[in-house]
């Protein structure tokens, strides 16, 4: 007992013993790997931040460079009309037109509208032609852009050819310009929708002094901006896909986007709320010569970088989308990344592997341990290659994404393709987009349901065989550490059962068809009736979109509804007048004995429960269960209004057929009582929006032989 006490003891402290061994290596691993990754990440951040300095430095070179030729641009509209101000002849002529009048002020206008009509023409002050409106004769053409002198009330003196109005947003700015300064105006849409600006330099009296109270008049002048600012802002030699400069400006609570946008928005069009989350516009407005990660006017994120302007409430921002600017830099940093997350695993790996071989030798046995169970894995998988490889049917593995992860060979060949291209293939890029996409959406049910589901479809994959149809079961898979989640789909051709069964279905109707023929034959008022409802109770189940099966089931039982008046009296059906009560209930109740007749028989569908619930109302008064709302088969609910529907717009021996509209009343008024609400509804929509008036405008025709 003492020996094997001290075994005992002796093996409990060497287990001891390795257990804190073991504690202690991992613990030195995980602070050396965590040590480790912390520098990467550190060196990572480091670089990331060097990238984006590099980027501001970039764009801001960029942004420098076009809000100078913008700034340029800007001073050289005022200092082609500050030349025409500064112009002796034009001074002495204003002088002499400001004070009396002259009798050469006829000649001096003539000399002053050629020499602003040639300033205008050489500076760019003139309509495109392209802008040019179209106008009848009797209507004077408005004009768009040019120069034109005003005197101290705002009056035009002299213009060149095509200058605007001074009205509404001109004549307001020429108003807010004070006496002895220049004045750039807002940016504004003129009467023809094109971006204008316009400049205001201040004339002074020959000999005076640039004081306020030598002006004696202004030189105005209006520019369709389009064609030369925009191009201002394109960088010469820029290779980056998505780099844009925008000129934008504080407009109220909105940002106004002043020049066009890369989305073909032209200048002018777009607003967006100052208050925008994280918008760029918005941020430079803010910030002046901000740099930043923000999101511009598509929803995309960009690095911005923004420049404002001396003359104008402007700023320029320099764009371009982070995707583009970082992804060289962030592909280089993953791949440092790696390296480095490699080389710290591949050391903790080792360090490891150095103290787990030099403590025992459970490493010989683990490695004798995993070659058996990969023999083991293997011979499995080679059996389980067997086994479903003999099947008839496709068998498939999908991910959530609907990539193939495991596949029998009847996949292989359904495919097309060979089995080691089709791994990890998607489904769209196999089966076409269509059919992939439908499948992903099946995959993701099944798992959201938590069991299987079966769905049935066609795919064509030959253009000799045509469309086949398929049912595939889909059997959700959860995630496991080796396999993620997904779904096993397991698909059985079965065009040829479908065809089969279609055939059957058209023995089928061919046969109800002539049944009903047989009947209708015997009552000349009520021949085509059957027919009838079957054509208004399949419109209606159809409007209704119920399931395909219960649109057939409706159409038979309307089509067999009167197959029971086979065992009534030719006299009673057709008898001229009213009929008795006894009468009127006898042929009623022949829909019971036309369910009697076909209980028998096997359709896809509740036929028979569907011919013996026609006579139920929806409120529980009717033949012969008393069955209340949902308890009625929709079918016999469908078949219900459409008999009823039917009847009424039909002729009958007594009466000629209803019209349309008031056959619909009746139906509504009794709608919640005898009939669905639904249905009818569906009805009325069919008679109104598909074509139902025309369609079975017929109805209220008498019968031949009647």
């Amino acid at each position: 007992m003492s020996g094997s006490a001290a075994v005992d003891k002796a093996v409990g402290k060497t287990k001891a013993s390795t257990f804190v061994k073991m504690g202690v290596t991992g613990l030195v691993v995980l602070v050396t790997a965590a040590i480790g990754f912390f520098f990467v990440l550190q060196f990572v951040q480091s670089e990331r931040a060097r990238e984006l300095q590099r980027w501001q430095t970039r764009l801001g070179i960029v942004a420098d460079s076009r809000a100078a030729d913008v700034s340029e641009w800007l001073d050289d509209q005022l200092f082609e009309l500050r030349a025409l101000a500064d112009n002796a002849s034009l001074q002495l002529y204003m002088t002499i037109l400001h004070g009396e009048e002259s009798d050469e002020s006829s000649a001096e206008l003539e000399f002053l509208g050629n020499l602003l009509a040639a300033t205008a023409h050489r500076a760019g002050f003139q309509a495109d032609s392209g802008t040019d409106q179209v106008v009848n004769a009797n209507v004077s053409r408005q004009g768009l852009a040019g120069i034109a002198l005003l005197d101290e009330a705002g009056e035009i003196v002299v213009s060149s050819p095509g200058y605007p109005p001074v009205q509404g947003k001109l004549k307001a700015f020429v108003a807010g310009v004070e006496k002895g300064e220049t004045g750039i105006s807002p940016m504004y849409l003129n009467s023809a929708d094109q971006p204008t600006m316009a400049f205001l330099v201040p004339v002074f009296a020959l000999q005076g002094d640039t004081s306020a109270a030598s002006q004696i008049g202004v030189v105005v002048g209006v520019k369709q901006v389009a064609g030369e600012l925009p191009p201002l802002l394109d960088q010469p030699g820029a290779l980056e896909e998505t780099a844009e400069a925008l000129i934008v400006r504080q407009n109220g609570s909105s940002v106004e986007y002043l020049s066009p946008l890369a989305d073909g928005t032209p200048a002018l069009k777009t607003k967006l709320s100052i208050d925008t989350p994280d918008l760029a516009a918005a941020f430079i407005l803010r910030d002046g010569n901000g740099f930043g990660t923000k999101t511009d006017y598509r929803g995309n994120e960009v690095l911005v970088l923004g420049r404002s302007f001396d003359h104008v409430p402007w700023a320029l921002i320099y764009k371009i989308d982070t995707a583009e600017a970082l992804a060289e830099s962030e592909e280089r940093l993953n791949v440092l990344l790696t390296i480095f997350a490699m080389i710290i695993i591949l050391l903790v790996i080792g360090m490891l592997a150095l103290w787990y071989f030099g403590s025992s030798k459970r490493a010989t046995e683990a490695a004798e341990k995993f070659e058996k169970l990969a023999g083991r894995f293997e011979g499995q998988r080679n059996f389980m290659h067997l086994v479903t490889d003999s099947q008839p049917n496709a068998i498939v593995i999908f991910d959530e994404e609907g990539n193939y992860r495991w596949f029998n060979q009847k996949a292989v060949e359904f495919s097309g393709m060979e089995r080691r291209d089709l791994f990890d293939k998607n489904a769209s890029a196999v089966l076409g987009p269509i059919e992939g996409k439908r499948i992903v959406a099946w995959v993701r049910e099944s798992l959201s349901e938590g069991k299987p589901i079966s769905k049935t479809h066609e795919m064509e994959l030959s253009a000799t065989e045509g469309a086949r149809v398929y049912r595939s079961e889909f059997i959700p898979m959860e995630a496991r550490d080796d396999f993620p989640a997904g779904a096993l789909m397991v698909s059985q051709d079965i065009t040829d059962s479908v065809r089969e069964r279609q055939k059957r279905e058209q023995v089928m109707r061919q046969l109800v068809n002539t049944l009903v023929s047989l009947v209708d034959r015997r009552d000349p008022f009520s021949a085509h009736h059957s027919q009838r409802v079957s054509d208004v109770a399949r419109a209606v189940a159809s409007e209704m979109d119920l399931d395909p099966v219960i649109v057939e089931t409706a159409s038979i039982a309307g089509s067999l509804m009167n197959l029971g008046k086979i065992e009534i009296p030719a006299e009673l059906l057709t008898k001229q007048g009213a009929l008795t009560e006894e009468e009127r209930k006898t042929i009623q109740n022949s829909v019971l004995t036309s369910a009697d007749l076909v209980q028998q028989i096997e359709f896809d569908g509740p036929v028979f429960e569907t011919l013996s619930q026609l006579l139920e109302n929806v409120d529980g008064t009717g033949l012969p269960s008393g069955l209340v709302g949902e308890d009625i088969l929709i079918s016999a609910r469908v078949a219900s209004v459409a008999n009823a529907f039917v009847g009424m717009t039909s002729a009958r021996s007594w009466r000629q057929g209803m019209e349309f509209d008031k056959a619909v009343d009746i139906l509504f008024q009794d709608s919640n009582k005898k009939f669905d609400r639904s249905a009818v509804v569906a009805l009325a929509n069919y008679l109104d929006n598909r074509g139902g008036r025309d369609e079975w405008a017929g109805f209220k025709k008498v019968p031949e032989g009647a």
